[in-house]
Order: structure tokens, then sequence, then C-alpha cells
């Protein structure tokens, strides 16, 4: 019987694994509605009062995203000042859903990467990820990457989608 080579492992190709990236920390996300009079009306003294009750403390050190689940309208100024409240306490703060602060996560960490590793090689952004890589990133990275690499691809080593391709020069 001949023996089996994995073709795969003996290539040229490099695989970028958000995974690999994917910032520990718990995340939690803050819902105004609850601080609104029935979930959709803000009145500020009463706003401001359950945010000067509220136990902040119970966000050290998380990523936190701050939204409103609802409808209603709420004034520009409300999110900001649910953010200064957690500031002291959170890893990191922005408006909108966990997924937005993923993306924002992996924003500033693909932004920190030197990408000269992958010049001129062939290269596979995995995808099935176990973790929740938010869509941004896989744009990004494949952004980041273009100016290097030789090709892109997205997937797995045995089912890849080709997504780009250098110039010949």
């Amino acid at each position: 019987m001949e023996e089996i080579i994995n073709k795969v492992a003996n290539s040229a190709l490099e695989v970028f694994d958000l995974e690999d990236y994917y910032p520990k920390g718990m995340r939690v996300q803050i819902d105004i509605v609850q601080w609104l009079l029935e979930g959709f009306l803000l009145r500020e003294k009463d706003f401001r009062e359950h945010l000067k009750n509220h136990d902040w403390s119970q966000y050290q050190d998380q990523y936190v995203a701050i939204n409103c689940s609802t409808d209603a309208i709420v004034p520009t100024w409300a999110s900001i000042l649910v953010a200064v409240h957690v500031a002291p306490y959170a890893k990191k703060t922005v408006n909108g859903t966990i997924e937005d602060l993923d993306a924002s996560l992996y924003e500033g960490i693909l932004s920190t990467i030197d990408y000269t590793a992958y010049q001129d090689k062939p290269v596979i952004v995995k995808g099935c990820s176990r973790k929740p890589v938010p869509m941004r990133a896989y744009i990004l990275a494949a952004a980041y990457l273009q100016p290097f690499a030789r090709s892109i691809m997205y997937g797995e080593a045995c089912s890849a989608v080709p997504l780009y391709k250098q110039p010949k020069k």
C-alpha cells in the first residue's frame, strides 16, 4: 500500500486563522431599555437616578456593548452617559451589539499585525470557527492580507474558495 502524503501540510499555503486572535474576556451587553419607562420613554431625572444607583463594578475587566433593544427614540447623550459610568470598569465599551463589539476588538487587533510574513504566499483565511468571529473581521483580514499575499482563499484547504489573486508583474 502506498504512503499517504499530506499535500496541504507540504505546500507553501499559509493559514490565517482569526480564532488565533480572538480576544479573551467576558462580553456583556447593557440594554438601555431597562431604564426606560415602559421600555420606550426616557425621563432624564429617572434615567440619571437609575445610572447613579446601578452597580457598575459588575463590569470589571469586561468588554461592554451598549444598545437599546426596542424602537424607542433615545437621545444620543443617553448611551454616552452609560459609557461614562461603565468606563472606569470595562476593558472596552462600544455602542451596538456584541457582534459590533467583537468587530471593534478585531479592528484593533488586526491593525497591529505584521503581514509581511505572508509576502508572495498563497493564504487561506480559515473559515469554520468555533468562536463568534464577525463577518467584518474576515473582510478586514482580507483587506490587510491583499497587499502582501500572492493569493487569498477562504475556507478549509480541502475546499477553499478563491477570493483574490495577485496580478502578474
